[in-house]
């Protein structure tokens, strides 16, 4: 599997690695994926997703539950 968020969508990104010379050398910044367990229409499912976006699937859930309980 690539390294790339199932629900951002985001992928591993290029650029130049710069020395103290400034010799430029290609370079590649991964995305952060963690291992989460989620819970999708009932079922606890382990996904493969960004820590952006686990954030704000996390404060989307506490919204919810917060909501709920009002």
């Amino acid at each position: 599997m690539s390294r790339y968020c199932p629900i951002t969508g985001k992928g591993p990104v290029s650029g130049n690695a710069r020395s103290h010379s400034l010799r430029a050398t290609r370079r590649r910044w991964n995305v952060n994926l963690q291992k989460r367990k989620i819970e999708i229409d009932g079922k606890t499912v382990v996904v493969k997703m960004s820590t952006r976006a686990y954030r704000t699937w996390n404060k989307t859930v506490k919204a919810a539950s917060k909501k709920e309980a009002e």
